[in-house]
């Protein structure tokens, strides 16, 4: 099998394998907000996030930024807890409202998916530096990798947001008590993990 394909593929199951399950909840917690019908605004706020993770996964990879491994994996559980925190504030404004502070609140938030894709990947450099050795060039494998990360990732996010669509749509659901409920989860997770990283 060509090598583009082995490391997409290792990009693909290290975002989706469960024992890793850190940047899943990331992702759970910026879609938690978030219905079926708001796919759009969705892809914006993955996108802003995997711009951030690709500029410092290349920056790492290619060694041309330094960090200690211990802080990063502190600070990807804060950056989960922060952001399911931030779930509990969240108000989806009317469609009638056009205001300079709706515009401001999503930029805000895609601001933040961004600033926390960069700390995101720094951890995922740390597993993609293992796996090349002694490769002769690793742009190709970084962007193969890069690819398969995406790709696990878009899965993850139509998987939240099928059961979205299923709890809030078919068995009309609270959209605040689905809200509550799943951030909530996440943010109990990332406390644990956080204190298990001291």
């Amino acid at each position: 099998m060509d090598d583009f394909w082995i490391y997409l593929r290792l990009g693909f199951d290290h975002i989706t394998d469960p024992s890793g399950y850190d940047h899943i909840l990331f992702v759970i917690a910026l879609c938690a907000v978030y219905t079926f019908h708001q796919w759009r605004q969705v892809l914006v706020l993955v996108t802003a996030f995997t711009i951030g993770h690709s500029i410092t996964l290349a920056l790492a990879t290619l060694r041309l930024i330094t960090y200690k491994t211990a802080f990063i994996e502190l600070l990807i559980p804060i950056t989960i807890l922060i952001t399911a925190i931030t779930n509990f504030f969240f108000k989806e404004p009317t469609f009638r409202s056009q205001s300079p502070a709706r515009k401001q609140g999503r930029t805000w938030r895609y601001g933040l998916a961004l600033a926390f894709g960069l700390i995101h990947g720094m951890g995922f450099s740390n597993y993609l530096r293992s796996l090349l050795g002694r490769e002769a060039t690793i742009v190709k494998p970084l962007l193969a990798f890069n690819i398969g990360l995406e790709i696990g990732q878009l899965v993850i996010v139509s998987l939240i947001m099928g059961l979205a669509y299923v709890v809030l749509d078919i068995l009309r659901a609270s959209r605040l008590r689905w809200t509550l409920i799943v951030s909530g989860i996440v943010a109990g997770m990332a406390l644990s993990l956080i204190m298990a990283s001291e």
